[in-house]
C-alpha cells in the first residue's frame, strides 16, 4: 500500500490542535493509516492525576476499533510544531499489537519499522506459548496443596506403534501422617520427553526420567541426589 506521509502528518497535526494538555503544555497528535485505506486519529488527553494521561496513540488505537478495526499500516505522530515525534515505549507496545513488526512509524530521518522501534517485542505468540494447546496443563485445584512435594516420574511408552513419553506425579508417605500417598496425577502423553519434564517441573522440583532400558536419570532442579547421580541430557 502506498503511504501518503504528507497527508498522514497533516491529519496528525490537525488533531494535535485538539489535544488537552494543560499540565505539560505539550500537545501531541497522531494519525494512523489502516489496511483498508481509512485514517484514524488521536490526541493526548492529560489528567490532574498525571499517571493516567492518555497518549495520542491511545486515541488512534481506540478510534481504530471504534470505526471497524483492521490493522495499522503506518503512523505519524507529531508535536506542537507538526514535526515527527517518536512514540513512547508504552505506545510502541500498543502499536505493535495493532500493526505488528512491519507497521511503519514516521521519523525525521525516514519511516522506521516497528521491529526497529521495539526489538524483541512481547506479543500474542508469547501468550500462546503458555496458554495454547501445547501448554503445560495446570495443576488441578485439588492438588494445589501438594505442589512442590513428591516426585514426577517420566517414562517412555508405546502408542499405535510409536514411542511416546508420559509421566505421573507420585507422593510417598513422610510429610504428614494423614497425607495422601500414591499417584497424585497422571500426565497426558508427549512426543518429546522435554515436554513431559516441563509438565513435571510445574508440579515439583523432583523429576526423574526412566528410559526404556530402566536407567534412572535426574531431570529435576538443582544437583542430582546421591541416589540418582546421572543427569538427564536427552
Amino acid at each position: 500500500m502506498e503511504i501518503d506521509w504528507e497527508r498522514l502528518r497533516a491529519a496528525a497535526t490537525d488533531v494535535m490542535r485538539h489535544a488537552y494538555a494543560p499540565y505539560s503544555k505539550f500537545p501531541v497528535g497522531a494519525a494512523g493509516l489502516v489496511d483498508d485505506g481509512r485514517v484514524v486519529v488521536g490526541c493526548n488527553v492529560e489528567n490532574a492525576a498525571y499517571g493516567v494521561v492518555l497518549c495520542a496513540e491511545c486515541g488512534v488505537v481506540s478510534s481504530l476499533h471504534a470505526t471497524g478495526g483492521g490493522r495499522l499500516v503506518a503512523l505519524s505522530c507529531v508535536d506542537a510544531t507538526g514535526e515527527p515525534l517518536m512514540p513512547c515505549g508504552r505506545c510502541r507496545q500498543l502499536l505493535w499489537e495493532q500493526g505488528g513488526p512491519e507497521c511503519l512509524v514516521e521519523a525525521k530521518g525516514g519511516p522506521l519499522r516497528m521491529a526497529e522501534l521495539l526489538p524483541h517485542a512481547f506479543d500474542v505468540a508469547d501468550l500462546e506459548a503458555v496458554t495454547g494447546e501445547t501448554s503445560v496443563p495446570a495443576v488441578p485445584e485439588r492438588l494445589a496443596a501438594f505442589r512442590g512435594r513428591g516426585t514426577v516420574f517420566v517414562h517412555p511408552d508405546m502408542s499405535a506403534g510409536q514411542q511416546i513419553w508420559t509421566a505421573y506425579w507420585e507422593r510417598s508417605a513422610g510429610d504428614a501422617a494423614d497425607a495422601e500417598t500414591g499417584v497424585l496425577e497422571e500426565g497426558p502423553s508427549w512426543d518429546d520427553p522435554a515436554d513431559a519434564i516441563t509438565w513435571g517441573l510445574a508440579r515439583t522440583p523432583r523429576v526423574v526420567v526412566v528410559d526404556a532400558s530402566g536407567t534412572i536419570y535426574w531431570a529435576g532442579e538443582g544437583e542430582p541426589p546421591m541416589e540418582i547421580p546421572i543427569r538427564w541430557g536427552g
